[in-house]
């Protein structure tokens, strides 16, 4: 059986990825992990973890065309699978109910409820 959870490194590259959309490759999913965390994180630390999501079920990638800013190379895009955004959701929805039972927030709304 494949694991389906996801630990938070894993949760915010894949969101980023779905942010991202057709401009997710492992570097600019990296710049995008710095600037939205305010944390550096290495290009190796991001592709070994695309690689895992993908071992996971939860993304696919396709090499993209190439292009004159990277001297003709190519990019590998990736892109959420069905089974990545039910994990997304399941972890959301789990990280929600956790805060609404927790009392200095119980009268607080959150989005997505």
């Amino acid at each position: 059986m494949k694991e389906t959870r996801l630990g938070e490194f894993e949760e915010v590259i894949l969101l980023l990825v779905g942010i991202l959309g057709e401009q997710a490759y492992a570097f600019k999913i990296a710049e995008e992990f710095e600037s939205q965390t305010k944390r550096v994180v290495s290009i190796g630390a991001v592709h070994s973890t695309l690689s895992r999501l993908g071992d996971k079920g939860f993304l696919t990638s396709e090499m993209g065309e190439s292009t004159a800013e990277r001297g003709g190379r190519r990019k590998r895009i990736y892109t959420i699978t069905a089974s990545g955004e039910r994990t997304l959701r399941d972890a959301r929805d789990f990280k929600i109910s956790l805060w609404d039972q927790y009392p200095a927030f119980a009268r607080l709304t959150f989005s997505g409820n």
